[in-house]
């Protein structure tokens, strides 16, 4: 899949793409992640499944302690496996929270879906990886991509690289009302 993406396939070089399947493809993979937290709160682990999830700790709106945050100033990687409490997802607030321990002392940590830089239950040889992104730039990014520019047919004709044809010619013709 990989190489379909990257154009590395077969022939090489492919045209850059003016949809932005990078963006949809991560939010497709987000929702995977964000179903499989889901469904361990209501349901809990089962048989091996374990979860690795790394943040930007320096990403707005991460809510974690300060001195995880001093000593883990821009990434940190949380385990979700033995103990862990009150694991929810806001898909309001688009956040994730969850109680650990460190230290001995129990934590609520809040973090952004958008902190999230990546996902893994090794249990299943799961792994991803995403790229933190502000808000406004990925909402941004799919509103370039829709935006169809509005062109008038005459201002296609006179280009000249481009021919207006009407399909008229072609369709099939009923029989004439009498």
């Amino acid at each position: 899949m990989t190489d379909i993406l990257d154009g590395g396939g077969p022939g090489g070089d492919l045209p850059e793409s003016m949809l932005p399947y990078d963006v949809w493809m991560e939010d497709a993979y987000r929702e995977v992640m964000l179903r499989a937290l889901e469904h361990v709160s209501r349901e809990g682990l089962a048989g091996g499944h374990h979860f690795y999830l790394s943040f930007r700790t320096d990403w707005p709106g991460v809510d974690i302690p300060s001195r995880l945050r001093a000593q883990y100033p821009h990434e940190m990687t949380i385990v979700l496996q033995h103990q862990f409490w009150d694991l929810k997802v806001d898909r309001e607030q688009r956040c994730v929270s969850v109680g650990l321990s460190f230290g001995g002392v129990g934590s609520i940590l809040t973090i952004p879906v958008t902190a999230i830089t990546g996902f893994a239950d090794p249990h299943i040889q799961l792994s991803m990886r995403f790229n933190p992104v502000e808000k406004e730039s990925r909402e941004a990014e799919v509103a370039d991509a829709e935006t169809v520019p509005e062109v008038a047919p005459e201002d296609l004709a006179q280009k000249g690289d481009a021919a207006v044809v009407s399909l008229d010619a072609f369709r099939k013709k009923g029989p004439k009302p009498s």
